[in-house]
């Protein structure tokens, strides 16, 4: 998801103790299919209630909201409109490849092949509509803000950000800095031990800040640059241009200063515009339509949706529900001296 340039990013290791007392933008969809993908049992399939509805989102969204509400971080959770429709081919690619895993994962199983059915597993994760508003709802009953975006989440973070309505987004994708995020905040719901993909060990990933006008100061491009570098290695909107990598990219847009001269110098005929991905990232859609407020949890209406609806253990519920109206309720939280957000 998203475009692959993380290799060319100076990135900056944080605390969530960092984020205390400020309002960060959720991209919504992008956690939720982290939580889909992590969150599962031992044999590798997602949770689920009685009734066979996945359940994974839901736990991550309760059980590491509070996590970010117990470091002071106040989160604003921002969903995904209508795609824009040159992703529509992205999207049905994804479908393809969620289709392809969930046949290899069932053949996996039926040979016995645990390790291979769970790498499948994650690989065949899908967000439904229903899951959506399961979220949505549960956001809202746990007294935290949602925004709609018109389009895409990230873009309509970075106009937040730019209006000084929040600090940054929390994503593990890159899009955000091409949207214009000036601040990307990774790892903050999903840190913690990771599995290696395909491998049998995992490793430790930490919070960290990657803030885009010192990235394009350090490689000496400005956002249009690096939206260009984007379209070479390949975005949402666009398939890659061929035998081009994150390095090869920066050097190209550093060279160039028109786009049709990189096309001239590549020998390659995209079979779409440019310039249309680049108006995508650069005046990208939003809205202004929002509230941003913080409420006391609905404990009685979370305990009857997770609990009776879902099948969550009554215990841990509970207790999640005291750590989050002690958040709630506590005083003193109001932003740090000096601070916007």
């Amino acid at each position: 998801m998203g475009t692959a340039i993380g290799e060319l990013l100076e990135k900056e290791e944080i605390t969530l103790d960092f984020l205390s007392g400020r309002k960060v933008g959720v991209d919504s969809h992008n956690i939720l299919y982290q939580f889909l993908s992590s969150i599962r049992g031992r044999d590798g399939t997602p949770l689920m209630d009685s009734k066979g509805r996945v359940t994974s989102h839901l736990t991550g969204l309760l059980y590491r909201t509070i996590n970010l509400l117990e470091a002071g971080i106040k989160p604003v959770f921002v969903f995904d409109g209508k795609p824009h429709e040159l992703k529509s081919e992205t999207v049905r690619k994804r479908s393809r490849i969620r289709t392809e895993a969930k046949i290899k994962e069932e053949r996996a199983r039926e040979k016995g092949e645990e390790a291979e059915a769970r790498k499948y597993a994650q690989r065949a994760v899908k967000l439904t509509d229903e899951m959506v508003g399961d979220a949505k709802k549960l956001i809202k009953l746990m007294g935290l803000p949602v925004v709609q975006a018109p389009s895409e989440g990230e873009a309509q973070i970075a106009a937040m950000v730019a209006e000084n309505k929040l600090y940054g987004c929390v994503s593990q994708d890159f899009d955000a800095l091409l949207f214009g995020t000036e601040r990307l905040l990774r790892n903050i719901a999903v840190s913690g031990r990771r599995k290696a993909p395909g491998r049998d060990f995992y490793y430790e990933i930490k919070p960290e800040m990657i803030e885009l006008q010192r990235n394009l100061e350090a490689m000496k491009i400005d956002r249009r640059k690096l939206i260009w570098i984007g379209i070479l290695i390949g975005t949402d909107f666009n398939e890659k241009f061929p035998k081009i990598g994150p390095k090869t990219a920066l050097k190209l847009v550093q060279e160039h200063s028109k786009f049709q001269d990189i096309l001239k110098e590549t020998g390659h005929e995209p079979g779409f515009d440019y310039r249309e991905v680049e108006e995508i990232f650069l005046k990208p859609s939003s809205t202004k339509d929002y509230r941003i407020e913080f409420g006391l949890p609905e404990k009685d209406r979370i305990r009857k949706f997770l609990c009776d609806e879902h099948d969550f253990s009554a215990e841990r519920v509970e207790n999640a529900l005291g750590k989050l109206e002690e958040r709630a309720r506590e005083k003193g939280q109001q932003s740090r001296l000096g601070q916007w957000v």
